[in-house]
């Protein structure tokens, strides 16, 4: 396979990841706003800080308030991680590797993308609950998860784009996870109270995981949540599971067996495997909760340089130049 097409690919999958994150983390503070007892200001800051644009943002806002965060992760052309940006970005990468994608999975990324090109403030906001526009991204992009599991053969591709997923879901898990645990903790004595559990519920279902802990877990608490946003062997969006997924597709591209590495990007993400492989949550207590998360973060970067090192070469085609972390 042609090293641009591989990157086209890959970015695809990120560039999906990305946009369904986004059209999550929103849908579920507008669940949070609803939830909040009297009196309480809901929190939009913590939006921006999860997706690393706080410094973009703030060139052209002053305040975190709703409407303008929703613009600027949504609809706004000059910020290039936005949901209309990623989508756009995608659809060109699909539009490059055509031959690549099934029809049905071209048409929906296509039918998407013109939703959004279309979308204004005032068709998110004309509706009483705009929600409904998020649940629809969301949805849309779950569709074509779904298309692509049924139509598309388990070649190169397939695994490029699932690398790139894996890797977005994972780095995203743990954006979410460090600055909701730090921007939304609550004082000592509001432990255990209704306020904490809102907190503590709006992060698992901010990765659809609300369900899913309840039944293995049980009661809501922080160490549990943690374990199993970090370190579960079997939640599709744990960071284990994402790291996981994503070394197996590495193996699978370069022909690796046993697990042996044939390239640094292997190595690297061998590595962090392994760290989490062999970590429980009193680990993470005694480093520090966000210094724990902050090196998975690095070494998530890490391993996106190394792979763009290893399969996609120094240089890259016009478009493929904005395509970044």
């Amino acid at each position: 396979m042609l090293s641009r097409v591989a990157n086209s690919i890959y970015w695809l999958g990120r560039y999906l990841e990305r946009a369904e994150n986004y059209a999550r983390f929103i849908d579920v503070n507008f669940n949070l706003m609803l939830d909040l007892p009297p009196g309480l200001k809901a929190q939009w800051e913590p939006l921006v800080l999860a997706t690393g644009d706080q410094a973009l943002y703030l060139k052209s806002h002053q305040d975190f308030d709703k409407r303008s965060v929703i613009y600027f992760m949504t609809l706004d052309r000059s910020n290039p991680n936005s949901i209309l940006s990623t989508i756009t970005y995608a659809r060109e990468n699909g539009r490059i590797v055509r031959e690549h994608l099934s029809k049905e999975t071209w048409e929906k990324i296509n039918e998407l993308y013109h939703m959004l090109n279309n979308a204004s403030e005032r068709k998110i906001w004309g509706k009483k609950d705009p929600r409904s526009f998020f649940e629809n991204i969301k949805y849309q992009i779950q569709l074509l998860y779904g298309l692509a599991d049924s139509t598309v053969a388990r070649t190169e591709a397939w695994y490029f784009r699932s690398l790139g997923m894996y890797l977005e879901r994972g780095d995203k898990t743990s954006r979410i996870l460090d600055v909701k645990y730090h921007m939304l903790l609550p004082s000592p004595q509001e432990v255990g109270s209704p306020l904490d559990f809102l907190h503590w519920t709006a992060l698992l279902k901010s990765v659809s995981a609300f369900n899913t802990y309840r039944r293995l877990y049980g009661n809501i608490e922080s160490s549990g949540l943690l374990e199993f946003l970090m370190f579960n062997r079997r939640f599709p969006r744990s960071i284990y599971f994402c790291i996981k997924e994503a070394e197996d597709c590495l193996h699978m591209i370069s022909d690796s067996q046993n697990y042996d590495y044939k390239n640094s990007a292997e190595k690297e993400i061998g590595a962090l495997r392994s760290k989490l492989a062999f970590s429980d949550i009193s680990d993470i207590i005694k480093d520090g909760l966000h210094e724990s998360i902050d090196e998975i973060q690095q070494k998530i970067n890490i391993i996106s340089s190394k792979i763009e090192l290893n399969f996609f070469q120094i240089k890259h085609e016009p478009f493929t130049q904005n395509q970044s972390q």
